[in-house]
């Protein structure tokens, strides 16, 4: 969706790099900072060219200008409390695919030759860049097939098909949904659209990052999950380019390290395949494009795990009511959890990449989140199986103003004695203290009570 009544373009403007430069000049006379950006790696084994310039990024915008929007960058007052930094949110979640994927995939698109548009596009997709294809595709009349993994939310699944492209489900994660789209561009002669390994698609998502200089120039730390390395390259070159005293941290699945094993091993690393609620940033090899440039401008990688995404998913919509899928929240939960060192007070922008969850995904995060916050609580409670017992147990709940989900019995798979019964109470409460008052009183009244961990 065009959002140029809006927007200006840089022909009517000075460019972002002599106007971002000028501010910065300013605020240098101010004061002084340690350059944070790293020399570039040396690499005996593999020395890979950097393919994307700045020009490149600033291209790209011109080109997709008219199709995406230009995403806020606000800061948050209140979780700017809860993490310790000024904390700004570049929702990307509310792009027309709900995902910074489609400014790559129209940059490459545009770029396509009519003998490659009549051939159509092919792309492999955990489900972002498959929207972002498709998208793209569907508004330059292009037909598009996309391999995803049969594992791909229903969601994007559905936001793909939504945008006439033809779905095929293959494999179990990323990779196998690749393999299957290169033998299938093989047979079928289609333009193949890379998830991040290509310099149009790095220049593309690139923009995000001229986008969040003109937006907040005296930014101190910029946060970017990371999968296959495509965003925070471009991100990288756009911003390190014009404030080389930016500091770029990468956020990376726990179970799916793959940029921060190969950036220590100083050589692209396959990582082990395995199964995460980001599944956006569960890519097993990262790229030969985007490595050199994440190896020489990002200056550290951390890793957060499911727990820290999930809670990251419910803390956002409850705080900030923005719906974010797993690896959308993932940089908001490196800085949640304290992952990232010295940004206490600093200006800090987290990219939140996308927001297409699968609803039965959100739910069991939310209901996980509740029990963890003490707001769900299970209690199992042992009593006399007679008449009126369940009452009693029940009076004291609603002595305590608590309210009852469900009530089960178990007079089988139990430890109870035959003249009792086990029966699961399911709470909602105000909190862990609202939950050991009613166990408290519970217990006072001589009833066997256990209250259930979450997992």
């Amino acid at each position: 969706m065009a959002s140029s009544t809006k927007k200006t373009t840089l022909s009517a403007k000075t460019t972002t790099k002599s106007k971002v430069k000028s501010l910065l000049v300013k605020d240098n006379e101010k004061k002084s900072t340690k350059n944070s950006v790293k020399n570039s790696v040396k690499n005996d084994t593999e020395d890979l060219p950097i393919t994307v310039s700045f020009k490149d990024i600033e291209t790209a915008r011109e080109a997709i200008r008219r199709y995406v929007h230009e995403t806020p960058c606000e800061m948050s007052e209140r979780l700017s409390m809860m993490t310790g930094c000024k904390l700004h949110l570049k929702l990307e979640n509310l792009q027309m695919t709900a995902s910074y994927k489609e400014r790559g995939s129209l940059n490459k698109i545009l770029r396509l030759t009519d003998k490659e548009r009549k051939a159509g596009v092919i792309a492999a997709s955990a489900g972002n860049h498959a929207q972002g294809v498709a998208y793209a595709a569907e508004r330059n009349g292009i037909r598009a097939t996309i391999v995803m993994p049969e594992t791909t939310p229903l969601a994007k699944v559905r936001g793909t098909q939504e945008f006439n492209a033809e779905v095929i489900l293959h494999g179990s994660g990323y990779d196998d949904a690749f393999g299957r789209a290169m033998e299938l561009q093989k047979e079928h002669g289609y333009s193949f659209i890379h998830a991040f390994d290509d310099p149009l698609i790095i220049a593309g998502q690139g923009t995000v990052g001229l986008e969040l200089l003109e937006q907040n120039p005296y930014l101190d730390t910029v946060v970017v999950p990371v999968g296959g390395g495509g965003l925070i390259a471009g991100i990288a070159i756009a911003m390190k380019e014009i404030n080389p005293k930016i500091r770029l941290i990468g956020v990376e699945a726990e179970q799916v390290p793959s940029m921060k094993t190969s950036v220590a091993n100083g050589r692209i690393t396959e990582v082990e395949r395995a199964s995460t609620i980001a599944d956006g940033i569960a890519v097993a090899k990262v790229g030969r494009h985007t490595f050199p440039i994440v190896q020489k401008y990002v200056d550290d990688i951390v890793t957060v795990n499911e727990e820290e995404i999930a809670n990251a998913i419910m803390v956002l919509l409850e705080r900030e009511k923005t719906l974010v899928e797993g690896s959308g929240a993932a940089g908001f939960a490196a800085v949640y959890n304290n992952k990232i060192s010295g940004i206490e007070g600093k200006r800090v922008a987290v990219v939140v990449t996308g927001g297409n969850i699968d609803i039965t995904i959100l739910s069991k995060i939310l209901e996980r989140g509740l029990a963890k916050d003490g707001r769900l609580a299970n209690l199992k409670v042992i009593v006399p199986d007679k008449p009126g017992s369940i009452a009693e147990i029940a009076a004291i709940v609603a002595k305590h103003r608590a309210n009852v989900l469900n009530i089960a019995h178990d007079r089988v798979f139990t430890a109870a004695s035959l003249r009792e019964t086990e029966v699961e109470f399911l709470l909602e409460t105000k909190g862990h203290a609202h939950v050991k008052e009613i166990v408290k009183e519970i217990a006072a009244k001589k009833f066997h009570v256990t209250l259930e961990k979450p997992a």
